[in-house]
């Protein structure tokens, strides 16, 4: 099998430290790696729709809940994983561009509900089927057994971080 970079670091600790087991390390590097090229990946990808990735991550999240209807400001935030006060300046940076509508909760007039403009909906729509595909481009060099592999290690991996479902 070909080295990769991190094969390189581990050989350098094997080297100098050969009383510990760095394997672990091997994984952590290559998940660290992976991570940044799927970022920059994803951030060269949505800049050809004019996009950036948070502005796809909170509209597409609209969009697949949109049957639930509209979202307060506190769900998008936990669904996003990002914080209430950076989810207000996403919300405004959104409506600004005409993408999201906001409008007071009748029920709990301190809360605010977000959903998609008839503009968001038709760009998530447009978006996410090449982004599907540019997914399935970037695991290109791995089968269909080796993505259910690595999808399964990583489920178990994040399960076992209390990445679970609240």
């Amino acid at each position: 099998m070909e080295s990769d970079a991190v094969d390189n670091i581990l050989e350098q600790w094997n080297r100098e430290r050969p009383d510990l087991d760095v394997s672990a390390m091997g994984v952590m590097g290559r998940l660290t790696r992976a991570s940044g090229i799927a970022r920059a990946d994803l951030q060269q990808f949505m800049r050809r729709f004019g996009i950036e990735p948070w502005e796809f991550d909170v509209i597409a999240t609209l969009r697949r809940a949109r049957i639930e209807g509209p979202l307060t400001s506190g769900q998008l935030a936990g669904m996003t994983m990002v914080g209430s006060a950076a989810m207000t300046n996403r919300v405004d940076r959104l409506v600004d561009r005409g993408l999201v509508h906001r409008e007071i909760n009748p029920r709990n007039r301190r809360q605010l509900l977000i959903s998609l403009t008839p503009q968001g909906v038709a760009l998530v729509d447009d978006v996410v089927e090449h982004h599907v595909e540019n997914q399935h481009k970037m695991l290109a060099a791995l089968d269909e057994t080796e993505v259910q592999t690595l999808s399964n290690l990583l489920r178990k991996f994040l399960l076992s971080h209390g990445d679970g479902i609240d």
